[in-house]
């Protein structure tokens, strides 16, 4: 679906991501994740054209973005990102702004098929009963569902989401994600997350890109990417990382310093060397 090649980017005269090589398969859902300012969402903006290469190149479905016309690159990939202004607008006005990559020269009106791609799209995300309030008007969850029913609403082959869970609290985390990975299953929609929690990333993505400090520190399954070397080498905090007991993926347990100082375990903290 989706190849990077030895690409290098930045802002300006600033390099932010260097020698990045990425192989995403059809179906596949990967998450991204790293320290703030490491790269993650560079590397989004890269693949939708917002910044230009200043090496290497990116492929969709084996064809160069860069010699892709846009409105059909809009037709292949669609973006969740975060915070829209769009307030003023009502859920079904915002969620049909995902055809416009369809609407032919001339065209100022919703078609028929339309208006019948955004209710589906609004009844797989849960947001018909909300199509006449206003986007202002909806919890942060809500407007979460809202922008996910708008990307689909593009009929995209390729979904990239930036931080969907920022801000929510745990049972809205777990619908947007559940909802999600059921749309990589059941619409055989390529995912790219953006997540900063690790604990998420483990529980719901197939595989782990870990990006830090512009280059990629690791690629894999969250078993061989969240060991509590990797993380604390990359993170700069100690860490335990235990067995989720019902999924059995890894779960991070962050250890306080006090905590640290008061532990009679004969375990040794540190990143450097640590009893298991």
């Amino acid at each position: 679906m989706l190849e990077v090649k030895n690409l290098t980017c930045g802002y300006d005269s600033k390099i932010i991501l260097q020698d990045i090589n990425l192989r995403i398969e059809t179906k596949d859902l990967l998450g991204i994740i790293g320290p703030n300012g490491s790269g993650k969402t560079t590397l989004l903006r890269a693949v939708t054209r917002i910044i230009k290469p200043k090496k290497g190149t990116i492929f969709l479905e084996e064809k160069d973005i860069w010699l892709t016309n846009l409105k059909e690159l809009a037709c292949k990939i669609a973006v969740v990102s975060q915070n829209p202004s769009l307030n003023h607008m009502t859920i079904e006005e915002f969620v049909l702004l995902g055809r416009i990559p369809y609407f032919r020269r001339f065209q100022f009106l919703e078609t028929k098929k339309d208006l019948e791609v955004a209710f589906r799209s609004m009844g797989l995300t849960d947001t018909l009963k909300l199509k006449d309030r206003l986007m202002g008007e909806v919890s942060g969850g809500e407007k979460q569902l809202a922008l996910i029913a708008r990307a689909l609403c593009q009929e995209p082959k390729l979904l990239l989401l930036d931080e969907p869970t920022t801000h929510l609290d745990i049972a809205h985390q777990a619908r947007i994600l559940d909802l999600i990975k059921r749309l990589n299953r059941e619409l055989a929609l390529t995912v790219i997350v953006v997540l900063h929690d690790l604990n998420l990333a483990s529980e719901y993505c197939q595989r782990l890109v870990l990006i830090n400090e512009g280059r990629i520190h690791k690629i894999g399954s969250p078993d061989e990417v969240l060991n509590y070397q990797i993380i604390e080498e990359v993170y700069k905090t100690v860490v335990v990382v235990e067995k989720n007991p019902v999924s059995s993926k890894p779960y991070i347990l962050i250890v306080s310093e006090e905590e640290r100082q008061r532990s009679t375990s004969p375990r040794r903290w540190g990143t450097k060397e640590r009893g298991d």
